[in-house]
């Protein structure tokens, strides 16, 4: 399968506060990461902004004003969350890389996408920015996919922190599956086991609460028992990742003790489902990730797995199952999920 990254040294004007975790050096990570792609002869394309009615899809309209009228201002959006004078226009790109990314990916040629994209976006609302986060880019990204043609759209979001803004913008269509394991509790409180969706949309949101100090077992237990099944019977036209590496084990932020080789096997998981399901295209955006060498070595692994045959994850060795958080999560979700999915 053709794989294709879509980065740009752009997404480093994107300032923040001195010391904050969100930096633009994590853009400069990303280049390089690109960069050692470009020279094994693989293909980077360049971004393009986002429009206004694409962003209306996910976005108040009364809110992409207020975002737009910070064009050449730094105003601080939340206690977390800021803008620069060139931050607008990045955000525009970052929303736009994605929907790049998913029409590359459901192209003729179905292929893997790698968008490296900062700032992230999966705790902006409707209305709202938080979390780091200005527009919601993989919200954006599947919205574009069901004008495109979609029916079903599964976005599988392993960010350390839980993905809000994903959740409460899809959270009554069933068209849209979104599947998320992180921290909990913790920021930004919500991804319980039992927020499931609402209305028609009951079913199609799958929570994944992670007590803090889960191992690279505890994830491959809730891929294998929920993640995989679960999407399985989805049956999407398009996986879209959420791809935070915040709960790698030498993150600042999270309390997680992923290694490397686990972001390489959950990425194989979903690689595979892709090829089962949508004809092997899958569309990856970046969220966070801010020890600066773990994000590295974890867009390098995947871009590893991305670039090679699909081939069945290759889980690191975990000894003696110990994987106690990673059960108590599953048959919590299981649970939840029991009216809607065989589990």
């Amino acid at each position: 399968m053709p794989l294709i990254l879509i980065a740009s040294d752009r997404f480093a004007e994107h300032q923040t506060p001195p010391g904050h975790p969100e930096s633009p050096q994590r853009a400069v990570v990303m280049d390089e990461v690109a960069a050692r792609w470009r020279a094994r002869g693989g293909e980077v394309v360049a971004p393009r902004a986002a429009t206004r009615e694409q962003l209306a899809r996910v976005h108040d309209v009364e809110y992409l004003r207020r975002i737009s009228e910070t064009t050449g201002r730094a105003v601080a959006l939340d206690p977390d969350t800021y803008t620069s004078p060139e931050s607008h226009e990045i955000a525009l790109l970052a929303a736009g890389a994605g929907i790049d990314a998913v029409e590359r990916a459901m192209g003729a040629a179905s292929r893997a996408v790698l968008a490296l994209v900062r700032p992230p976006g999966h705790h902006a609302e409707r209305n709202r920015a938080m979390g780091f986060c200005l527009y919601n880019n993989v919200a954006v990204a599947a919205a574009h996919a069901l004008t495109l043609g979609a029916n079903r759209v599964a976005i599988v979001d392993y960010d350390v922190h839980h993905g809000n803004g994903t959740q409460h913008i899809f959270e009554r269509d069933p068209n849209v599956m979104y599947v998320s394991m992180h921290q909990f509790p913790y920021y930004p409180g919500t991804g319980a086991a039992d927020e499931i969706g609402v209305g028609d949309g009951a079913g199609f949101t799958v929570n994944l609460p992670l007590e803090a100090g889960a191992t690279d077992e505890d994830y491959r237990v809730v891929f294998g028992e929920v993640v995989l099944p679960v999407v399985g019977q989805f049956k999407p036209d398009l996986v879209l990742v959420s791809a935070g590496f915040d709960a790698h084990e030498r993150d600042p932020l999270g309390g997680m003790r992923l290694t490397t080789a686990a972001f390489a096997a959950m990425t194989a998981e979903l690689r595979v489902l892709a090829e089962a399901y949508c004809g092997g295209g899958i569309a990856i955006v970046t969220e966070g990730g801010y020890d600066l060498q773990a994000l590295g070595e974890s867009l390098d692994a995947v871009v590893q797995v991305l670039a090679a045959k699909a081939v069945p994850a290759a889980w690191p060795a975990s000894g003696p199952d110990r994987a106690t958080r990673g059960r108590a999560t599953a048959n919590a979700t299981k649970e939840a999920l029991a009216p809607f999915w065989r589990l």
